[in-house]
């Protein structure tokens, strides 16, 4: 039997051709999202360069060095508003990835939040829509620990080569409700997917300033085309020219899908 993960592989591939796109998230982390018609997908949010002042603070000899940088000026701390954008950061106003369906994901990490210069944290809050998969992926340099605090998300996980013995499933699967949560080891392909018809948010943290994120299948479709036909095994199902169709496809990050989900929510596939 294929392990889930595989299976959502497949799902992640099929995302395309759902029909719904999630709404902006309103201010409040817990307020639903719902599915809209419009299949046109939403600006990328701008993002502020930070590049000059994080290789200041990491160019900073001290770490009071960099809290300076950081918080003084003259020295003096900044004003309060100038402080409150150092050291505050705003998970509203997730929208998807070019391409997603299936909810929006926000992270604070070094790029979007400098403050995190060598601080060995970051934190990343996803709000999954009915159905929604986070697809799967890796996180190269960091363990994640992963909270749900609206609704309720399956998940699953494969750790390095050599757990089990040959032939037998290797995934680590589960399911946590409302304020349990749930630990990725650094490296390990895991997703969370929103098997109820309620919107679902999880904050996820990770040991790293700079955990980075490697999305499976889209990374995999990605390599040489014939390649990819020998790894799956079964090349008279899928061709290389099929690979190039399939990339069109792809979702760039959180893609929605699973037959049985959609139907028992009501969501149809265009």
């Amino acid at each position: 039997m294929p392990s889930v993960i595989a299976k959502i592989l497949v799902a992640a591939l099929a995302a395309g051709a759902v029909n719904a796109l999630p709404q902006p998230v309103p201010s409040s982390t817990t307020t639903t999202l719902q599915p809209v018609a419009s299949t046109t997908a939403a600006p990328a949010p701008v993002q502020t360069d930070f590049s000059a002042l994080i290789s200041e603070l990491q160019d900073a000899p001290t770490a009071i060095d960099r809290y300076k940088k950081l918080f003084t000026s003259g020295g003096a701390l900044l004003p309060k508003e100038e402080l409150q954008q150092r050291v505050v950061f705003d998970f509203n106003g997730a929208t998807p990835a070019n391409g997603a369906k299936g909810g929006a994901l926000k992270a604070a990490n070094i790029a979007t939040f400098p403050v995190l210069t060598d601080l060995g944290i970051s934190t990343t809050m996803g709000f999954l829509n009915p159905c929604g998969i986070n697809t799967p992926h890796t996180h190269p340099r960091a363990t994640e620990f992963l909270t749900v605090v609206d609704g309720s998300l399956d998940f699953g996980f494969i750790v390095e080569n050599g757990l089990v013995a040959a032939g037998n499933s290797a995934e680590v699967t589960g399911h946590i409700a409302k304020f349990q949560g749930a630990v990725f080891p650094v490296g390990s392909i895991h997703y969370q997917f929103n098997n109820g018809c309620e919107p679902a948010t999880f904050v996820a943290s990770l040991n790293n300033e700079d955990p980075g994120t490697s999305q499976v299948a889209q990374n995999f479709f990605g390599l040489n085309a014939g390649v990819v036909a020998a790894t799956l095994g079964f090349p008279d199902a899928l061709e290389g020219a099929d690979i190039e169709s399939f990339r069109a496809l792809i979702p760039a990050n959180v893609a929605q899908d699973v037959e049985v989900c959609l139907a028992r929510c009501g969501i149809a596939k265009r």
